[in-house]
């Protein structure tokens, strides 16, 4: 009878993440999809789910309760907690490793100390300087892709090397070096991959911008990762610290962009009509807006934004209580359609500013004006300079990325 009754107790509680529809990649998983109608049918906010270590947090799917939670300071990013919920073994080895944490993963006030050191780069009027230069840039792509033979991959022509030649810049790393830290920071967040292998891609990476910080202290320039080697001289971070913030910056920096570019060309391909509406506009609030709208639509961080309750907590009438994981999808919250109607059709012309692809609260993305700027000048460059671009296979016949942090593609064969 016992057996009987932990079958059913085990069977009751869904995996996450869920598997997406493959005839519908760019959709939210169906399973995911249903649990979110069902807390919205309900009124009831919380359910348990079963993660890759086999432990239940709580996932929380409606808009207004993952902001209500994300804005809680009771609601902890601190993953050295016991019974964080690790997106990926790569969390779990950093934090049983005793490594110093990153801002991304501190509770204010440290958190907002170290987080007040690297916004100033980030200002929209910092960023907004830059077009000229991210303009030039994809051109120079573009230039390239089109002087080859075809088809070609766009993800390895344009999507992934224009991100990191971006934040190659931002941070003073060279850009040679790209091929290495591409390559180690997709291990680091792929959740399939062993403790061992993330493990060993986290430690070479840090050990490659602790040897950057090394030379910005010697012989510093004007880039943000001489501004961190400057506030380790000055005694306000210690040197594992700026390294680790130089990692977050790095990684962070490239993959997100790379694959929403990469998800985003595939998207508005699929939806001619939308194309067109921002190839043939010169409206730049259009192409803006076609931006919030991908953003929303996709939402690629799909293992959702994580968090440790440090004290019961009541919401919608349900009790998290101290010590218990939450994990928050930003992607039902961005269908959702009380706040997005009609959320599974894509549509340039929606405001979707309130969108939470970026989070919500004190730890919403740091990087996310760079990331507007980059998707703004390719899906308002590529188009035009490409009219007839189009995919060199069919959509079902794509490899997605559902085994890491962020979802995208691993490839995008395009032909003109």
């Amino acid at each position: 009878m016992t057996d009987a009754l932990t079958t059913l107790t085990t069977a009751a509680v869904p995996d996450f993440p869920m598997p997406r529809d493959s005839g519908c990649p760019f959709a939210p998983p169906p399973q995911l999809r249903e649990l979110h109608a069902e807390q919205v049918r309900a009124g009831q906010p919380l359910t348990k789910v079963r993660i890759w270590d086999g432990s239940t947090p709580w996932v929380v799917t409606r808009y207004e309760d993952q902001r209500t939670l994300l804005a809680d300071p009771r609601c902890s990013v601190d993953q050295r907690r016991p019974g964080f919920p690790y997106m990926n073994p790569s969390f779990q080895e950093v934090a049983e490793r005793g490594s110093e944490p990153a801002f991304l993963t501190m509770d204010d006030p440290e958190h907002a100390r170290i987080r007040r050191m690297v916004t100033g780069a980030f200002t929209v009027k910092r960023v907004e300087a830059m077009r000229p230069a991210v303009q030039r840039m994809t051109d120079g792509f573009i230039d390239t892709m089109l002087a080859g033979p075809k088809p070609v991959d766009l993800v390895r022509a344009l999507a992934l090397p224009l991100p990191s030649l971006v934040i190659c810049e931002l941070l003073g790393v060279p850009y040679e070096d790209h091929e290495f830290f591409q390559t180690k920071t997709e291990m680091a967040m792929r959740h399939d991959a062993s403790r061992e292998e993330v493990g060993a891609s986290h430690h070479a990476l840090l050990e490659y911008l602790d040897g950057q910080i090394q030379v910005k202290l010697a012989d510093p320039t004007d880039d943000l990762l001489s501004e961190l080697a400057a506030r380790h001289r000055d005694g306000e971070l210690t040197r594992r610290q700026a390294a680790s913030m130089g990692l977050l910056l790095l990684g962070a920096g490239h993959e997100t962009t790379a694959n929403m570019i990469a998800l985003g060309v595939a998207a508005l391909l699929e939806h001619p009509e939308q194309l067109t509406a921002i190839r043939d506009s010169d409206d730049s609030k259009i192409l803006s807006g076609a931006v919030e709208e991908l953003l929303r639509y996709l939402t690629i961080i799909h293992l959702g934004n994580r968090r440790i309750a440090l004290e019961d907590i009541e919401i919608g009438g349900q009790t998290i209580r101290a010590g218990e994981g939450i994990v928050l999808p930003s992607i039902t919250a961005n269908w959702e359609e009380a706040y997005f109607p009609d959320p599974e059709r894509l549509d340039v012309t929606r405001d979707a500013r309130r969108h939470q692809a970026f989070g919500f609260g004190i730890h919403q993305c740091l990087g996310q004006p760079v990331a507007r700027l980059e998707l703004e000048v390719v899906f308002g460059t590529l188009f035009r300079r490409v009219p007839t671009l189009r995919m060199a296979t069919d959509l079902e016949k794509l490899h997605f990325k559902e085994d890491g942090l962020v979802y995208g593609l691993y490839e995008l064969p395009v032909i003109w």
